[in-house]
């Protein structure tokens, strides 16, 4: 029996699609699968979908849990489920891991038709246009003509934002958090920083390095925690870990040896990260980011790809994000006022970093619960 606000033990789905996609950048994947998570119940209308998009590191499996003995449920399952924002007794919740991902869609652990070998680096770069193309058929495949909302953080709110404008007949309404229009030359060196130490790691082998039966996971490591870093906030990290030893050191010994409870805290994190999450994906899912300009086929004028959009909008920002700050949130909103469309903005008081759109905030969930209940199905 599922706990209260659970959405229970859930199931992933393989979905093949036969048909060719056709990618931004010319080139064309001949066939494609997607893993698949859904919570709640598609009403007859079918008009209660809610599509959630993940964020770089993300996946499918967004809520619950596989097993009763699974230790740890999906991963914003704090906002998904029976009387959460996305409540599940109103809201029929889609969940996918997007093409180019490494738990279990088409990405480059997958097999090359052309080759029968793993596609590796030869995996065609994906933009978020291009996801976008991917959910839609993914929505036929559903029989959703219509969601009731796309949904999503930091590279998932980007893909909410490029629905909104991509299939506005498609999107009634639209929330976009811990996000922006499109990367700071800033934003785009530290993704150049963290693939640098993926390239340069010596298990790397130009990215054939499943051929060679080696990860490069020192590389992948380090990316993690240089990614890490920029999604928490000076202040929150003071508040966690101070200039805090680790239990048991009560010297400095070897330059080597980790000391601060933040230098193990980030290696813990790192090591985590390197055993599950495939390089290659890392490496093509920044650089997605890089690629993300919603205005880059306007002219770069932000308002003209705004004026797109007919979908009502909620946009969220956290004060203490400095790698999306509430300004890029701002860029977003005030292009929406000016092409005169229906948005709602709030900044949201919190330490918590750019990863505080994952966690736990009574202000922040509260405002997702009211704004939500406004969602017609």
């Amino acid at each position: 029996m599922a706990a209260e606000g659970s959405v229970g033990l859930v199931t992933a789905n393989l979905e093949h699609f036969a048909d060719p996609l056709a990618l931004r950048n010319g080139r064309v994947l001949p066939s494609f699968e997607l893993v698949v998570e859904t919570y709640g119940e598609l009403n007859a209308a079918r008009s209660n979908a809610v599509l959630i998009c993940h964020a770089l590191s993300g996946n499918h499996h967004a809520a619950g849990r596989y097993s009763v003995d699974d230790q740890k449920p999906g991963w914003w399952d704090l906002m998904i489920g029976p009387g959460k924002p996305f409540d599940t007794r109103r809201f029929f919740v889609v969940s996918l891991n997007n093409i180019g991902g490494c738990d279990g869609s088409t990405g480059p652990a997958s097999i090359n038709p052309d080759s029968g070998v793993p596609w590796g680096p030869d995996f065609p770069q994906i933009h978020v246009s291009d996801w976008v193309q991917s959910q839609a058929m993914l929505a036929d495949r559903l029989g959703i003509d219509i969601w009731a909302a796309v949904i999503g953080g930091s590279l998932g709110g980007m893909q909410a934002l490029q629905w909104a404008a991509q299939y506005p007949e498609r999107v009634r309404n639209c929330v976009v958090l811990a996000a922006a229009p499109k990367l700071t030359a800033q934003n785009i060196a530290f993704n150049e920083i963290a693939r640098h130490a993926i390239l340069t790691d010596p298990d790397w082998h130009s990215g054939h390095y499943s051929r060679q039966n080696a990860v490069p996971t020192r590389g992948l490591a380090l990316a993690r925690m240089v990614g890490h870093l920029t999604y928490m906030s000076a202040d929150g990290m003071s508040d966690k870990f101070g200039r805090e030893i680790r239990e048991n050191d009560t010297d400095m010994g070897s330059e080597d040896e980790v000391v601060f409870q933040v230098e193990s805290y980030l290696r813990y994190q790192g090591s985590q990260f390197s055993t599950r999450f495939d390089a290659n994906t890392y490496v093509l899912m920044t650089r997605a980011l890089d690629y993300f300009d919603i205005a880059g086929d306007f002219g770069g004028d932000l308002t003209r790809a705004m004026s797109e959009i007919t979908a009502r909008t909620l946009v969220i920002s956290f004060s203490s994000d400095w790698r999306f700050a509430p300004a890029r949130s701002k860029e977003i909103v005030n292009a929406l006022i000016s092409a005169n469309r229906e948005v709602t903005y709030a900044e949201i008081v919190t330490d918590g970093g750019h990863d505080a759109f994952l966690l736990d905030h009574p202000d922040y969930s509260g405002l997702l619960s009211a704004w939500m209940r406004q969602v017609t199905v």
